[in-house]
């Protein structure tokens, strides 16, 4: 064999052998996953829902349990924010506090996203786990689906494993859950390999009548100039809830779509609007489906306490937008709804949503 071809031999198999490592350390989920429901409830099975009754739905992005005292790498559009990783000290913190407002609000159903289970910069711990020991008397049921998952990832900011997921606890039955992979940019093939993989969390409550609620759960990617991923997420985000309203079955939908509504990329600075389009991607959702904060909300004389994102970013001094959101059937009825902010500023940096709706009466 001579010099050359020995050199291309040596480099082909160098290439599979890079190859097979990044995909042995990264995560390669199926787009459809049939997820397990834990239940665990000591006395009693837990209740099911009951056709007209109230329920009282929150999202929130918990940011890891991160909180407030930092501005981390990703938050400056430069990529010059100071910050790695916040202190055990503070992940404890967060944890306590996001587990007394739970409990303050009880609400029937909670949305959480940016929930990390074995990531180096916090511990590898598994943060539902240990916020379920705190709340568990409160939400016998819950399912989880991760959306960004590695053994290793190579950014100078990480090096180490990432795992983040979505979590919903519920104080009714989930019969049954599911994973759906939503659109993934294009890029490059082996940076994409240690990107979020967003998805939708899907979990069915059965309902005593018959039927189920279903329940929706996500975290949309971020923006990228001249990439069109979000707006192919909330296509297909989209068409699961034109399922469920031609198959007659009521939902709710809540998450961090990370997009703004209707007119409020206007009224941003201009250094933050370079993270959104001029003309939303949400309006094949918001268009279509009730949504809150509604349209009308965001735009009238108190739209500033609709606002559920306060970046750690320290040009910022308060809550400047708004990119949390519950979107429901016409099939339920909103009866109030809020954004709790006066206690969760240094929490996290989103605040939670939170709403009442009146499910649909009997056929």
């Amino acid at each position: 064999m001579s010099r050359p071809l020995r050199y291309v031999v040596a480099l082909a198999l160098l290439a599979a052998l890079a190859a097979g490592l990044i995909y042995d350390v990264t995560w390669h989920p199926a787009r459809h996953e049939h997820l397990p429901v834990t239940c665990n409830a000591k006395d009693a099975p837990p209740p099911s829902l009951a056709a007209g009754q109230t329920l009282k739905v929150m999202t929130w992005n918990i940011q890891y349990l991160a909180g407030k005292r930092y501005v981390f790498w990703y938050d400056m559009a430069d990529g010059s924010g100071p910050d790695q990783r916040p202190t055990p000290e503070d992940i404890a913190y967060n944890l306590d506090e996001v587990a007394r407002l739970i409990r303050d609000e009880q609400p029937d159903i909670v949305l959480l996203q940016e929930v990390d289970d074995g990531a180096k910069n916090t511990d590898y711990s598994n943060q539902l786990a240990l916020l379920q020991e705190r709340v568990t008397d409160l939400y016998p049921c819950s399912t989880e689906a991760f959306y960004w998952k590695s053994d290793f990832v190579p950014d100078r900011h990480i090096f180490g494993s990432v795992g983040t997921k979505l979590a919903t606890l519920s104080r009714y039955q989930v019969d049954k859950a599911e994973r759906l992979q939503l659109p993934s940019p294009d890029g490059n093939i082996i940076s994409r390999q240690f990107e979020p993989r967003h998805a939708l969390l899907v979990s069915y409550l059965p309902l005593r009548d018959g039927g189920h609620l279903a329940v929706v759960n996500t975290h949309l990617g971020d923006f990228r100039p001249g990439d069109d991923t979000l707006q192919r997420q909330v296509a297909a985000t989209r068409q699961l809830l034109d399922t469920f309203e031609q198959s007659g079955t009521p939902w709710v939908s809540g998450g961090d779509f990370n997009l703004l509504p209707e007119g409020q990329y206007q009224r941003l600075p201009a250094e933050q609007r370079e993270q959104f389009a001029p003309d939303t991607e949400l309006h094949a959702l918001s268009d279509v489906y009730p949504m809150i904060p509604s349209n009308e909300d965001v735009n009238g004389e108190d739209r500033r306490k609709w606002y559920t994102r306060f970046p750690n970013d320290p040009r910022i001094s308060g809550p400047d937008r708004t990119v949390d959101y519950l979107f429901y059937s016409p099939k339920l009825k909103r009866v109030d709804a809020q954004v709790r902010e006066a206690d969760t500023l240094l929490i996290s940096d989103h605040l939670p949503v939170i709403a009442r709706f009146l499910l649909p009466a009997a056929r």
